[in-house]
């Protein structure tokens, strides 16, 4: 009875192998963050390896990422990522979507809650366990986008519209 389980098993394991997520590789720009706000080198080499996997049109994906049902958590990860922010097209957002991301890239950034443990965890993709300096780096960077944004628009443009609610009929 055993063997038989194991043999499903390993039979399901085998046939899932071809059933694979779409690969996050277009690697669109066209409405890039860098195509509107300055990001120095070092900010850029940052956001590389450590958020742009998750947060951009394309991933660098791990040998690992061939390996189904690893293949779908990564996906999963990487929209859920582009879903909050996503680099790549970032000025496509309304002017006030893009002051609060700068906002809640401080936060996360602050409180450590980016890039994610489960990013970083059992010595995968090390490059991109931020040092305090990397952070006080892209936590600086983030607010001096938001500096700009405050010297370049009016304040009611960057405030986020609270969406009213439909009257109870």
């Amino acid at each position: 009875m055993l063997k038989k389980i194991l043999l499903g098993l390993l039979a399901i394991l085998v046939l899932i192998q071809f059933f694979r997520p779409e690969k996050n590789d277009s690697n669109d720009q066209t409405y890039a963050l860098s195509k509107k706000y300055e990001v120095p080198e070092n900010v850029q080499k940052t956001l590389k390896v450590a958020c742009n996997d998750c947060h951009s049109n394309l991933t660098a994906y791990p040998w690992y990422s061939k390996v189904q049902p690893v293949a779908w958590w990564l996906n999963d990860h990487i929209e859920h990522g582009k879903g909050d922010l996503n680099f790549s097209e970032f000025i496509n957002r309304p002017i006030a979507v893009q002051n609060h991301k700068f906002e809640e890239i401080v936060e996360m950034v602050e409180e450590h809650e980016m890039p994610l443990a489960s990013y970083t965890n059992f010595g995968l993709h090390a490059e991109a366990n931020l040092s305090e300096e990397q952070r006080t780096m892209l936590i600086n960077w983030a607010k001096a986008q938001m500096n700009y944004l405050k010297e370049t628009y009016p304040a009611d443009s960057l405030v986020m519209k609270r969406r009213r609610r439909a009257a109870p009929e």
